[in-house]
């Protein structure tokens, strides 16, 4: 298989994942911009990370806020909160990504993280030349429906590229099922947080590092 063009997502995958920890406090700040100083542990945890639209209504009802509010400032303060982090050096690219000035094919990024944040990580580190497009999420509860697994934003990576043989390079099964729901190849690759994890779903390929991915692309 030849593929003539590569989409990525984009934290484990291009720039190293934020911790938990970050997210969390995060998250705690944005109820307190809402003059929540205590919230609920649970609801806390509930709408940091893998949330819902139901989830992001059923939290914000018990503190009386208003969804749509509350969402987008959530959002907010977590894109700031991973720009700090990677203004400390604590984010960082992964060294290999240099190698993909050599692949000569179109390249595009697909996040489920915030649009202002692949941005950020794009314009900080000088890598949008690289990429033909990039997309993430806008700070609209909506945008979890369109998260991967769902293709929605892959659809759009591919409208821009506009390859014939497109192949999704990821670190998550959501990535290898939302690469199987836009009916093109999958690649996962095995950064160090998934050294050892056991899939429950068969990408295309299953690879250790993007230099890989010059073999790959000249099948």
């Amino acid at each position: 298989m030849h593929y003539d063009a590569v989409v990525f997502d984009n934290d484990g995958v291009l720039v190293g994942r934020t911790s938990y920890d970050v997210l969390r406090e995060a998250v705690q700040d944005t109820f307190a911009q809402f003059d929540i100083a205590d919230p609920d542990p649970d609801h806390v945890e509930g709408v940091t990370v893998g949330t819902t639209p139901n989830e992001v209504a059923d939290v914000c009802a018990e503190y009386g806020l208003d969804a749509a509010e509350f969402f987008a400032e959530r959002d907010r303060m977590l894109s700031r909160a991973q720009q700090e982090e990677i203004r400390a050096g604590r984010k960082t690219l992964y060294d290999d990504l240099d190698t993909l000035r050599d692949l000569d094919v179109p390249m595009g990024i697909v996040s489920s993280n915030q649009q202002e944040t692949v941005d950020f990580v794009l314009d900080h580190f000088g890598v949008s030349d690289i990429f033909d497009t990039a997309y993430g999420r806008e700070p609209i509860v909506e945008s979890l429906r369109r998260c991967k697994p769902d293709p929605h934003y892959i659809d759009k990576a591919l409208a821009d590229i506009d390859g014939d043989s497109v192949l999704f390079v990821g670190d998550n099964e959501s990535d290898i099922r939302a690469a199987e729901n836009a009916g093109i190849d999958s690649a996962f690759i095995r950064r160090p947080h998934r050294d050892d994890w056991y899939l429950n779903v068969w990408p295309t390929w299953d690879i250790d590092s993007l230099e890989d991915l010059h073999d790959i692309c000249a099948v």
